[in-house]
């Protein structure tokens, strides 16, 4: 017994369970804040390569809601990453466009860097998921009438 009246396996349990809890809050965070860093990424790029996109059109492009972008923009402006400025020959009906500031311009180089870096990984680990599965199939596809055996041994 612990002095809390449990017992040390049911301690030991609550302490796993937190923990576990701990780590898969921790990995949500981790990829809610890759989401958006990926999202902020993908908007710096688009700016960089057309400055007098609407919000409406960056929102469709990226898949997201106006107001998401929007929000997004909020922050990439709050955090000095770009600045937006008036425009006349804008396409955007308000007039104006966005730009990168310089600390945006190399924000998004390390952004670039980082996306890259995960791209590449979840590229690695996709090939080694289809070779595995092409390995696992091949029998079956090697010897037709083996396949009847292999689709019985797979259920």
């Amino acid at each position: 017994m612990t002095r809390y009246g449990g017992s040390v396996a049911e301690t030991l349990n609550c302490d796993q369970s937190r923990h576990c809890e701990q780590s898969e809050a921790l990995h949500m965070t981790s990829r809610r804040s890759q989401l958006q860093e990926d999202t902020y990424f993908r908007v710096l790029r688009m700016l960089q390569d057309n400055p007098d996109m609407t919000q409406r059109e960056i929102a469709e492009k990226l898949g997201i809601s106006t107001s998401g972008l929007n929000y997004c923009l909020k922050a990439l402006i709050d955090k000095g990453w770009i600045k937006v400025q008036n425009f006349s020959q804008s396409k955007n009906k308000f007039g104006y466009i966005y730009v990168l500031t310089p600390q945006g311009i190399s924000e998004k180089v390390a952004l670039t860097s980082r996306f890259l870096k995960r791209k590449m990984q979840e590229y690695g680990e996709l090939k080694d998921e289809i070779e595995a599965l092409q390995n696992e199939i091949r029998p079956a596809m090697d010897n037709p009438s083996g396949a009847e055996n292999f689709s019985k041994r797979s259920i």
